[in-house]
């Protein structure tokens, strides 16, 4: 080989490999929400009719209200304690995402939320955004379903919020 030969190759930056990502699909995501609900949806709970009372259990739900049943219109919820409810859960989301991608359900899954662009872990912004857009994809019921359609799986919460849900090396 001539040495020009050898200049030309030794300029060459070495090829990188791109690295593959696997994105979380429906079912395991599924699995994952329905650890955290007892995970953390339950202390949460037991907070709540602590600091609230046991009556509290008692009370309309959300969806009670929503759809004009009875139960809203004797056992009407507490705003406050709904407001408190909701905060630290939404507190006790954002955190462990931020703290490591993963709630108790995404680390039984072995699945993180990240950024979407980098794949780096995602801003508290994001995060909470995320959140916020769940309760859009729980009223269109569809929203959840968008990852079916799509090739990265991103659900709609995902799609507003700018992350994805990836599946964790070992």
């Amino acid at each position: 080989m001539r040495f020009r030969d050898l200049k030309k190759h030794s300029k060459q930056a070495p090829k990188q490999k791109k690295e593959t990502v696997f994105y979380a699909g429906f079912l395991v995501r599924a699995k994952a929400f329905t650890t955290d609900i007892f995970m953390i949806g339950l202390p949460v709970a037991l907070v709540i009719m602590i600091v609230f009372g046991y009556d509290e259990t008692k009370s309309a739900g959300a969806l009670d209200v929503i759809v004009h049943d009875e139960q809203a219109l004797s056992h009407a919820p507490n705003p406050s304690a709904s407001i408190v409810q909701i905060i630290l859960i939404l507190g006790i989301h954002v955190v462990l995402w931020r703290r490591d991608g993963q709630t108790p359900g995404k680390k039984f899954a072995n699945i993180k939320v990240v950024d979407a662009k980098t794949l780096k872990e995602a801003s508290f912004i994001k995060l909470i955004v995320r959140f916020i857009a769940y309760f859009i994809s729980l009223l269109s019921v569809f929203g959840f379903f968008v990852g079916l359609l799509r090739e990265d799986k991103r659900a709609l919460h995902d799609l507003l919020s700018g992350t994805a849900v990836i599946f964790v090396k070992n």
